[in-house]
């Protein structure tokens, strides 16, 4: 029998609601790393599956299930390395090139800039384009800039021409370079902030397509990276900062299985990824120094848990399983966001298929969807919904001598009128009893789905792809102005109001 704690109060304050969850916050990152891109959306003409051209199209259908809002590419680390000119014209005369960051695999840039363009057009989504700081020129990127936005006459423009597009696919998100510090160039914040201010000088806007320009940010607890970027560059001359977070159950050297681990390696990586908050009020409070109208977005494009590979899998390719552990990551850490959401106006999960903490893994022709990919499912509705901030006192996820807050909750009212309230129980061995109290909004019925397993070690395997799914949850009753709900350990549930 699991334990119980004394009911938790928590008010949701639904008066006058003034801050919107930009859907951007769930967006999806796809690098060219493992089988992200090749054998992930990117098929071989042979594979029996649906595709359009060899964009696996099953993919697709999951994904626009989710309303997946943007997807950033080509990296990571991979995108300073890459020459978006190698990836354009002909298939059979691109050069073919080594990815150096992951694998040491030869590539043959058969997906490119108009590739990439198709399936974000397949999607309905938005792309967000990493563009080469660390081994690329300024024209380079000048001139990728004028191939995706102009619509006029130059020799871009009729280079896309001949490569089968017509019209400017008017790209908005760009990000200046990616994780300067380290693989994008080991850069110092003064240098790479004045790199920044030249490339992005460069970086033009053309009609009908204003650049939404995103600086390479700081890496987890490097404040001081933060400081000197929003000192230097200041908020008119950018849209976003990065910041880059993973999970982990251990540390960078011993992050620990996907699978079969234990509570201590469990509990590690929920302290971790609540590790997460304190960044961005650290991160938010020095923006706030010098952007108090919070114009720069937080933009944390790369997050999620980060553990050992799959035995007997290549280690360059970061093929890890997927458990009831990540889904409740992903909980906890969309309602960190949401509530942050004044700052934090975009994410990206690292990453969408097959690498990290993926929302898709494939076999062949097989394709499974993680626990995480059904977080995302549940939470599509606060999708531009106006944030209704909560107040509550968490209960406590103890072990040993340390202890982590064990509830997670965001709330927001969409368009319609409805209500959502998202909560995560972390803890997996106390059921909690929850009040949940509106002030400013009249109901009288409520509907719910869960996420839940016996295990937070559970996965979903191609031969059971459908172990840890949402389900309906009938653990909610309206009793007046509130909503009573008994909330199961190691669960994420959903709930809407009416």
């Amino acid at each position: 029998m699991y334990e119980t704690e004394a009911q938790v109060q928590v008010l949701v304050n639904g008066l006058n609601p003034q801050q919107q969850i930009s859907r951007h916050i769930y967006g999806h990152f796809s690098e060219h790393l493992g089988r992200c891109i090749y054998d992930g959306f990117w098929v071989g003409d042979d594979m029996k599956v649906p595709k359009k051209d060899r964009i696996r199209l099953d993919i697709v259908d999951a994904l626009k299930k989710i309303n997946i809002p943007n997807l950033r590419w080509p990296g990571g680390c991979f995108a300073d390395e890459y020459h978006w000119r190698d990836g354009i014209g002909p298939r059979s005369q691109r050069p073919k090139m080594v990815n150096t960051n992951w694998g040491g695999v030869t590539e043959d840039n058969s997906f490119g800039t108009h590739e990439f363009l198709e399936l974000c057009n397949l999607l309905n989504c938005e792309p967000y384009v990493a563009g080469n700081v660390g081994s690329g020129t300024v024209e380079e990127m000048s001139k990728w800039i004028e191939y995706l936005n102009f619509d006029g006459q130059s020799p871009m423009t009729e280079l896309r021409k001949q490569n089968g597009r017509s019209t400017p696919w008017k790209v908005s998100f760009w990000g200046v370079g990616n994780e300067s510090w380290g693989c994008g160039g080991e850069m110092t914040p003064a240098y790479y902030s004045d790199q920044y201010r030249r490339y992005s000088s460069f970086a033009k806007n053309y009609p009908g397509a204003p650049l939404k320009k995103i600086a390479s940010g700081a890496n987890v607890d490097d404040y001081n990276w933060t400081e000197t970027c929003m000192r230097n560059i200041g908020p008119r001359n950018m849209w976003g900062i990065t910041l880059h977070h993973y999970t982990l159950s251990g540390g960078w050297y011993d992050k620990g299985p996907a699978t079969g681990f234990d509570e201590d390696r469990y509990f590690g990586a929920m302290k971790s990824c609540q590790k997460m908050e304190t960044l961005i009020n650290r991160h938010g409070a020095i923006m706030d120094k010098y952007d108090p109208e919070k114009r720069v977005a937080l933009v944390v494009d790369e997050w999620g848990i980060w553990t050992n590979v799959e035995p007997g899998t290549n280690p360059g390719f970061l093929y890890q399983q997927n458990s009831m552990r990540d889904a409740i990551i992903a909980a906890n850490t969309l309602n960190i966001f949401n509530n942050h959401s004044d700052r934090v106006r975009m994410a990206c999960l690292a990453q969408t298929i097959n690498v990290l903490q993926a929302l898709i893994l494939t076999e062949k022709e097989k394709m499974l969807l993680t626990p995480t990919y059904h977080v995302f499912d549940l939470y599509k509705v606060h999708h531009d919904a106006m944030l209704l901030p909560v107040q509550f006192k968490s209960p406590e996820y103890t072990r040993g001598k340390d202890n982590i807050e064990a509830i997670s909750i965001s709330a927001s009212k969409d368009s319609t009128g409805k209500v959502h309230i998202t909560l995560a129980n972390i803890d997996p061995n106390t059921k909690n009893d929850v009040a949940l109290q509106l002030a400013g909004f009249k109901f009288s019925q409520v509907e719910g789905r869960i996420i839940t397993s016996a295990s937070y070690a559970d996965v979903n395997t191609f031969d059971k792809p459908d172990k840890i799914k949402p389900v309906a949850f009938k653990g909610a009753s309206v009793a007046g102005s509130t909503v009573n709900v008994q909330l199961p350990p190691l669960s994420v549930v959903v709930l809407e109001l009416k």
